[in-house]
């Protein structure tokens, strides 16, 4: 079990990039406490229970190193048999099913297979705020971070607002939590982008940058992807300079972080070439 905590931790828990298309962060998928799981007393299970339990764990355990590794088709159908079994053992209630159900459903999302990612995300969802039934909980943050970029993803922007908003109205009770607030409100204001509300978009990603300037590492990733979208948001408004410096400021960071034949940064580069046309 340790190993599938490890590699959990080594993916930053949430298992995902700070990025969705260039363009959405992600807040998190699911928080879950992994060491407090990992110190919670193992029910008495049967020889065979035990034995379904650990190829349960190396499946997911392989299934996160190749995703890490960007290879989510070959992941997917190791992440389906881990979920199958540890579901046949805890229940389809345990939180550990709900990190596996998280996993797979973030692999049919980077997929495009968002009819997919949908049904497994409500039900990441609905674990979490059963665990969490007063719901300030930055679990139940996480989860509706998830479901909202699905929603997005599929056009579906009022549902996708709504989830957003609520995840804001929890991360912004809770301490420590300056840097999710700031990427919640860049994922909202990435929503009202997309319907045209450009002032609104503004206004969030203004607030979401002014938070996350104030804290420590100003060469994070979600520092780079507000600056794009503040910029992309400038560009629709036709207020080229401004968004041509932050464009410029994001792909400078993306180049030492990643170095400059980085596919990431390729694409950025491409991007600013087809705006100058």
């Amino acid at each position: 079990m340790k190993k599938l905590f490890s590699a959990i931790n080594a993916a930053g828990i949430c298992l995902a990039p700070w990025t969705i298309s260039g363009v959405m962060a992600t807040g998190l998928l699911l928080s879950v406490p992994v060491q407090s799981l990992a110190q919670q007393q193992t029910p008495a299970y049967s020889a065979e229970q035990q034995a379904a339990l650990k190829e349960a764990l190396e499946l997911a355990t392989q299934a996160v190193k190749l995703h890490l590794e960007g290879k989510s088709r070959v992941a997917i159908p190791l992440a389906e048999r881990a979920l199958a079994m540890f579901e046949r053992v805890l229940g389809k209630e345990d939180p550990l099913v709900a990190i596996n159900l998280g996993l797979l459903a973030l692999m049919y999302q980077e997929q495009g297979q968002y009819k997919k990612a949908e049904p497994l995300f409500l039900r990441v969802l609905a674990i979490t705020e059963k665990e969490h039934p007063h719901q300030v909980h930055p679990d139940v943050a996480a989860s509706l971070n998830s479901l909202a970029q699905v929603y997005y993803s599929q056009g579906k922007y009022q549902q996708a607002e709504s989830l957003f908003i609520r995840a804001l109205a929890i991360f912004e009770q809770l301490q420590g939590k300056e840097e999710l607030v700031a990427i919640t409100l860049s994922n909202l204001a990435v929503v009202y982008q997309a319907q045209g509300k450009y002032q609104q978009a503004e206004s969030l990603l203004l607030r979401a940058l002014k938070i996350r300037e104030k804290m420590p590492n100003n060469e994070s990733s979600s520092l780079t992807t507000i600056w794009n979208n503040l910029a992309t948001v400038y560009r629709e408004q036709q207020k080229y300079q401004q968004a041509e410096s932050l464009f410029l400021r994001a792909l400078a960071l993306d180049e030492k972080q990643y170095g400059k034949e980085h596919p990431y940064v390729a694409t950025s580069l491409q991007d600013l070439r087809n705006w100058h046309k």
